[in-house]
């Protein structure tokens, strides 16, 4: 067998075992040793401990996907060739002082395939089993109550919390609590996170290990725990995928310093005498299924070349970045702005429709733009300028700013600055899990008051009522569903095409404009399923607002559209199993919509504003928030 390579780790401290032998005890620090020349392989041991764990499932995740994957697995070499290890990943039991011993003869290759393969260049992943796995107490061997999922960073072979922990945080590029001494960082600068810290009687390190390992578990979906808790489960089963074990990793690298921070008050330096079960840890939900959130917007609503809107497209520019931040579960928190914000009551509900779960929302966030002049002058400004902040708890809505740009709508700035009083509070009351009414109330004491109209709405824009101290100022009903049709000939193969329409009643603000009339909503509806379609693109959608126009470079009659586009499929952005996530927005005067089964022409030549979309993986969100 070749020599195997040793792992170069400048924050850990090595113990190198004699020459010509590999040492098949496990150094303190649990890290592996640089060793020479040998003809066998001698089995690969270590430790998995929260305390000791006697009857964990032990394996090297050769696949990277942290479920233990069995054979046959075929496994791609650097040098292109394929071998296939027939038992699949190593694996073994954890016995007494949570010693495991791993064979990892199938890692031995022909030579004339390519290199041996190294058991240090990958990582040991260990899962206690509820009922089964038993941990080393100073009382005696005690059953796990729930299931937790650990790991280590490659090479290192003693499997921990601390190590989860440790792994993680070079995962996500935050390298070693000892490279970098702040925040959670500096609180654990004098550990060494990868050594058996019973074995070295670190009772710090034990407590804090503890700890981790109950928040671990107080975030394993209830099924996989189950399924490990069932009489003939021995750990091996798949439950979890590459991405929903990668989100519990990044849950626990933020919110660590939360857990030591628990530890540390109870703690009062006499660690050795902390009642882990007794503490009260944070209750932290993470979606795994890690779907795409809209994380940003831009509103170009500034005319460049002119004083009025609406303006040539080309000549539109930025007045307004919005930027969505979101809890572990994928709930949206706030939405803040540079610039100036548009809230709308009816996207406000839609959004209360889903608890907060942006993801839940076929189409997420439906377009607004401020149109006020102050917006760019805002956004040229550094910093935050409006905010909207979710209370789902308390089921409440606080809308802030420190701008003049809702004047015209009675919302005046407390301040000019953000975290006073809220400019306009949002509440609402549910009856059996629905929404029966949600209020607004502006500072100055105005209140309106919007009413679900759920009679043939479609999830994606449903109905509503609005009124204003009582009176009802605004309302959108349907009397019928959506009528599908077929695209024209010439329309087939375009990436959107009108093929489901929606009459609707827009009511209020008499006399209407002449111009708006027979509004109907302007459906995509191609390769979904006619009866309930689990998707539907919305194209287009008109609505009256006359009191933009007492912003004085508004022209129009009050009458407006928003025009949506949506990426091509398999196109850039694409997201199979989020199809409605739009691509941008034009807001535009109203135009009475052409026939069923066209092309939907998507891009105006002029507009009033336009809006473009970002998204993220919430993984890849959650990753950035800790970087």
């Amino acid at each position: 067998m070749k020599r195997l390579i040793g792992l170069s780790v400048t924050a850990f401290s090595l113990t190198l075992a004699g020459c010509g032998e590999e040492s098949d005890q496990l150094p303190v620090d649990g890290r592996d040793f640089d060793g020479v020349e040998y003809s066998e392989p001698a089995p690969y041991t270590g430790k998995v401990i929260d305390g000791y764990l006697e009857n964990a499932r032990v394996w090297l995740d050769l696949d990277g996907d942290s479920q233990f994957t069995p054979g046959p697995l075929v496994i791609e070499l650097d040098n292109g060739s394929e071998v296939t290890l027939a038992s699949g990943e190593p694996t073994a039991v954890s016995g007494a002082g949570g010693r495991f011993v791993m064979d990892i003869s199938e890692l031995v290759l022909d030579p004339a395939v390519g290199p041996d393969l190294d058991p240090r260049d990958y990582s040991l992943h260990a899962v206690a089993l509820p009922g089964k796995t038993l941990e080393e107490t100073r009382n005696g061997n005690v059953p796990v109550a729930s299931a937790y999922l650990m790991s280590a960073p490659p090479g290192v072979r003693n499997i921990t919390p601390l190590t989860t922990l440790a792994r993680y945080r070079g995962i996500v590029g935050l390298g070693s609590f000892l490279e970098t001494p702040s925040g959670i960082a500096a609180s654990l600068a004098d550990l060494n996170l990868v050594r058996d810290y019973i074995l070295a009687r670190d009772e710090r390190s034990h407590a804090y290990a503890r700890a981790l390992a109950r928040f671990m578990a107080s975030q394993i979906p209830a099924a996989y725990n189950d399924l490990l808790a069932a009489g003939d489960s021995d750990g091996t089963e798949r439950f979890l995928s590459k991405e929903a074990a990668f989100l519990l990793g990044v849950s626990l690298v933020q919110n660590a310093g939360d857990v030591i921070a628990v530890v540390d008050a109870a703690a009062q330096g006499d660690f050795a005498n902390v009642d882990v079960d007794a503490l009260t840890l944070p209750e932290v939900d993470v979606e795994l299924s890690d779907p795409v959130l809209l994380t940003s917007q831009k509103v170009y609503a500034e005319p460049a070349n002119q004083d009025t809107l609406p303006a040539s497209r080309s000549g539109l520019q930025i007045s307004a970045e919005l930027a969505f931040d979101y809890s572990e579960g994928g709930r949206l928190l706030s939405v803040s702005a540079n610039g100036c914000l548009a809230p709308s009551m009816p996207e406000l509900a839609r959004l209360i429709g889903v608890n907060g779960y942006m993801a839940d929302l076929q189409t997420q966030w439906l377009p607004s733009a401020a149109l006020s002049d102050q917006s760019r002058l805002n956004f040229d400004e550094e910093g935050t300028d409006e905010r909207l902040i979710f209370d789902w708890d308390n089921r409440r809505i606080y809308f802030e700013t420190s701008t003049t740009c809702h004047v015209h709508r009675g919302i005046s700035a407390d301040s000019t600055e953000l975290g006073g009083p809220p400019e306009v509070t949002y509440s609402w009351t549910r009856d059996s899990g629905d929404l029966v009414e949600l209020v607004a109330e502006i500072r100055d004491g105005a209140t309106r008051t919007l009413v679900p109209e759920t009679e043939n709405s479609s999830s994606v824009f449903p109905g509503y009522r609005i009124s204003e101290q009582g009176s009802e100022v605004e309302a959108v009903t349907f009397s019928a569903g959506i009528n599908r049709c077929d695209p024209q000939e010439d329309a087939a193969e375009a990436n959107q095409v009108v093929n489901g329409v929606q009459a609707y009643q827009f009511s209020g603000y008499e006399p209407q404009p002449e111009g708006f009339t027979d509004p109907v909503l302007e459906f995509d509806r191609r390769g979904f399923s006619e009866d309930e379609p689990p998707y539907l693109r919305l194209l287009r959608y008109g609505f009256l607002d006359p009191i933009r126009l007492q912003l004085s470079r508004v022209t129009g009659d009050g009458s407006f559209e928003w025009a949506m586009n949506y990426p091509a499929a398999d196109g850039p952005g694409f997201v199979a199993e989020q199809p409605n996530l739009i691509r941008d927005a034009y807001l535009k005067p109203y135009n009475a919509g052409g026939d069923c089964g066209r092309e939907f022409e998507g891009v105006p030549n002029s507009a009033y504003a336009r809006v473009e979309y970002s998204y993220q993986r919430l993984s890849e969100y959650l990753v950035g928030l800790l970087q």
